[in-house]
């Protein structure tokens, strides 16, 4: 590729996250006349691609590999086709990072969301009541993605006193350590000045169940109605699927967003340093305990029950910590023989300690 050539593909891709970086993944692909893109929006097998020539529409049969998380997705770039009826994806580049949740089949396999990713944003509707559990499930999963998550409290406008706004900001900050917490109303506008100068650079995908005004917020950060809207149902503040694919849109503030449709569910996927992250101050705590393998349930010189105990750690905040934590260990046993094997043995080191306590327990019992 000429320097031209070179200056022309980085100019027009440079909006959609196109680098120097990006430049020398490709490199290798140059010599067989392939072009480089960014996938904007994959659909039944095939796949919108923003190129230096404009908007190419390629399948993606050559990339479709049993494992379901190497799968074409958006925000994937990749090696595509100049031509052909129909015209191919050739190859995806190596992702930097990739958002992926657990899919609620049986089989237990990964499902990707978003790839190349810098921010997660995480929208949660103040026109209903805090899910807080939830929060901690998706900040769980922006973390082990690799980016930096956000949460946006949409629909500000909804809670007028001052107050009761900051309160909920300082019940999401608690629960979120180390998270930016934007309060946000698409309505009149407040926080988007906030929001779009973190969403200004990189790549952001926007996350968020069905009804908690994704489509909305978009559409304020575009500064034009790019995406459907629909109203939420009155009686429970959802809404139906406005947004049935993941839409790759450049903002022209700068920066790229990756609407997603609602999610129901949010299965953990290998998650184990990311519920580490959310819980960091129980992390923190735990190093502090007498026993190196403390399970915080009643072992003497447990520091993270002794927080509880003064008040420094919420009763919720643990009991949330262990079921992320158990939930990521069945999901990771599914798939790897070795973790089957220890949880096997430690379920039975536990049951023989089990039994015998019940036996010393007898013993004194009968002799007393």
């Amino acid at each position: 590729m000429s320097s031209s050539s070179a200056s022309s593909v980085s100019s027009a891709l440079a909006p959609y996250g196109w680098d120097e970086a990006w430049a020398g993944a490709f490199a290798p692909y140059e010599a067989e006349g392939l072009l480089p893109g960014r996938v904007v929006r994959v659909d039944r097998g095939q796949c919108d691609v923003v190129t230096a020539g404009g908007m190419l529409r390629a399948d993606t049969a050559f990339v479709t590999p049993h494992d379901p998380l190497r799968v074409v997705c958006t925000g994937d770039w990749v090696a595509v086709e100049p031509g052909g009826n129909p015209r191919y994806v050739r190859t995806c580049l190596p992702r930097r990072t990739a958002f992926v949740r657990s899919t609620s089949s049986q089989r237990s396999e990964g499902q990707i969301l978003a790839a190349n990713v810098d921010h997660a944003v995480i929208a949660v509707s103040l026109a209903l009541e805090l899910d807080l559990g939830r929060i901690e499930r998706f900040l769980a999963l922006s973390w082990e993605s690799g980016a930096q998550p956000v949460v946006v409290l949409t629909k500000a406008d909804l809670v007028p006193d001052a107050v009761t706004l900051a309160h909920l900001v300082q019940d999401v900050e608690t629960t979120a350590p180390g998270v930016p917490v934007v309060p946000v109303s698409s309505h009149d506008g407040d926080g988007l000045d906030v929001l779009g100068a973190i969403v200004g650079w990189g790549t952001s995908v926007l996350l968020g169940q069905s009804g908690a005004g994704k489509s909305t917020l978009a559409n304020a950060l575009l500064g034009e109605d790019v995406m459907d809207v629909r109203a939420t149902r009155d009686v429970d503040g959802k809404g139906r699927h406005t947004t049935t694919t993941r839409n790759l849109l450049a903002l022209p503030g700068g920066g790229v967003l990756i609407d997603t449709p609602g999610l129901r569910g949010v299965g953990l996927w290998d998650a184990e340093t990311g519920v580490g992250q959310v819980f960091s101050e129980i992390e923190e705590l735990a190093e502090r305990c007498r026993f190196h393998d403390c399970a915080h349930e009643a072992e003497p010189g447990c520091a993270v029950l002794a927080a509880i105990d003064s008040g420094e750690l919420p009763q919720r905040r643990l009991e949330s910590y262990r079921k992320l934590l158990r939930e990521n260990q069945r999901i990771v046993a599914k798939t790897d023989a070795r973790l089957r094997a220890e949880i096997r043995k430690d379920w039975k080191r536990k049951g023989a300690m089990g039994r015998a306590a019940m036996e010393a327990k007898r013993g004194a019992h009968w002799r007393s």
